[in-house]
């Protein structure tokens, strides 16, 4: 048997590839969930609407960072989350030429944002907490 096949068969690293592939998957969907929630917002609650789409985006980068971070405590994603979620709605203070162009695309648009709203660091915050909860619940209820 090579050395990667040990590698895999090793209980820590089967578990910590399982976990990658669940926070892809949640990636992915938060990212469904919020491009729908953008589609769809006629026909969805006006509060859903207004804030759903800034909270399942930032639990999505909060999903991308527990990816890269499989093995670190779940507090270093939180704290990657908010730096990056915030750091991006900060961002959107500065108002140059270039990243205005930027922003008027539509992978711009959907990564940098518009227009700085401060409720939106409050969807960010809610949206990486939530996450974060849902993680816990589900993995202690997988534990089990």
């Amino acid at each position: 048997m090579n050395r990667e096949n040990r590698r895999f068969l090793n209980p820590l690293r089967r578990h910590s590839f399982y976990l990658r592939i669940s926070f892809f998957v949640a990636f992915v969907l938060c990212i469904a969930l919020g491009l729908a929630s953008r589609r769809f917002a006629e026909v969805l609650p006006s509060f859903v609407s207004l804030h759903a789409g800034d909270a399942l985006w930032a639990m999505m980068v909060y999903f991308g960072f527990r990816f890269l971070l499989v093995e670190k405590p779940i507090y270093s994603a939180i704290g990657c989350a908010v730096l990056f979620s915030f750091g991006i709605e900060l961002s959107q203070l500065y108002q140059a030429d270039w990243i205005n162009a930027l922003r008027s695309t539509m992978p711009g648009s959907l990564v940098l944002g518009q227009g700085f709203l401060i409720v939106d660091l409050f969807r960010y915050a809610a949206g990486i907490f939530a996450a974060a909860l849902l993680e816990k619940i589900l993995h202690s209820s997988f534990i089990r």
